[in-house]
């Protein structure tokens, strides 16, 4: 089962704030943890929203619409996530409650939530196919 740990947003990290150094080593440590324990797939941070494009679909059929940022409703960004592949939803608790304060002043906050299976959502065998042989072909890519 996959889970990403999603690192809301806070005023600090939309104005890029650098965590403190004692944060970063505690985060590394954390995700040298992850490694160890052989279930880390990613984590990374992300840049504010100040350099972010947002791209929205407002009616069906026509053109998309791209909205460069800032963007303001900060209880609803994403300041970074770690993508982790446990056994349950417990063992996946259990890790997030682990992590680190992400921003380290009181103000971290992360969700939780569970990546669907390819098989989850796709119910056609040939469609289900295809998904598989390119999900191979990206994994060989990663390889190369």
């Amino acid at each position: 089962m996959k889970f990403m740990m999603i690192v809301k947003a806070t005023t600090d990290s939309e104005a890029g704030v650098i965590p403190p150094q004692e944060l970063i080593d505690a985060m590394q440590k954390y995700n040298e943890e992850l490694v160890k324990a052989g279930v880390l797939l990613a984590a990374d941070g992300l840049q504010p929203t100040s350099s972010g494009i947002r791209i929205s679909y407002p009616e069906p059929g026509e053109k998309p619409k791209v909205t460069d940022g800032p963007f303001t409703e900060s209880k609803e960004l994403i300041a970074g996530y770690t993508l982790i592949e446990v056994r349950s939803r417990e063992e996946a608790v259990e890790w997030a409650l682990r992590m680190p304060d992400p921003h380290g002043y009181g103000q971290g906050e992360i969700e939780l939530r569970q990546v669907y299976d390819v098989e989850d959502f796709i119910d056609n065998p040939e469609t289900l196919e295809k998904e598989v042989t390119l999900r191979k072909q990206v994994a060989e890519q990663k390889k190369a």
